[in-house]
């Protein structure tokens, strides 16, 4: 003989939502408690204060620097002073001696051949000094400049009207 129950027979199952918000809230536990127990180590800095110059700063000394020009012929210009080729590298050399922080600008003629400048920095660096930068000049509105827009050579005069 078989019963039947008045209650009825239910399955089982597993209810998710429930379980993610324990999920979410063990989360955010665990996020708080090892934030906690981060500590914070940092290197402590003294930063400097601003303050004015009680003095005026030094105005550069002209022997701290040198400017070396390469013009057409490939003769070599010691600050628009003409130096022979059998000169450049003993000159070069006594400046480096005198002053070896000596900072050097180089520059040369838009005709001036490109082996011409690399032997003179060559000779630059083999007198030892270090400290070179590379001087360009652009002529504004000159004939031909690179960059300049519309740089054409300038028109040639009227000519002069007819005499009766």
């Amino acid at each position: 003989m078989t019963f039947n129950s008045p209650v009825p027979k239910k399955r089982a199952r597993i209810e998710i939502i429930p379980l993610i918000d324990i999920m979410f809230f063990l989360l955010a536990s665990f996020m708080m408690v090892s934030l906690s127990q981060v500590h914070m180590k940092g290197i402590r800095v003294n930063l400097p204060a601003i303050v004015a110059p009680t003095q005026p700063l030094p105005t550069p000394d002209p022997k701290d620097r040198l400017s070396l020009f390469v013009d057409p012929d490939g003769l070599v210009h010691f600050d628009k002073e003409v130096v022979t080729d059998g000169d450049v590298m003993p000159r070069l050399v006594a400046l480096h001696k005198g002053n070896p922080n000596l900072k050097l600008f180089l520059s040369a003629d838009r005709e001036a051949l490109h082996g011409d400048v690399m032997k003179l920095l060559d000779r630059v660096r083999s007198a030892g000094i270090e400290k070179v930068a590379y001087e360009i000049k652009i002529k504004h509105g000159a004939a031909g400049a690179p960059g300049v827009p519309g740089a054409a050579p300038a028109p040639p005069p009227p000519p002069p009207p007819p005499s009766p």
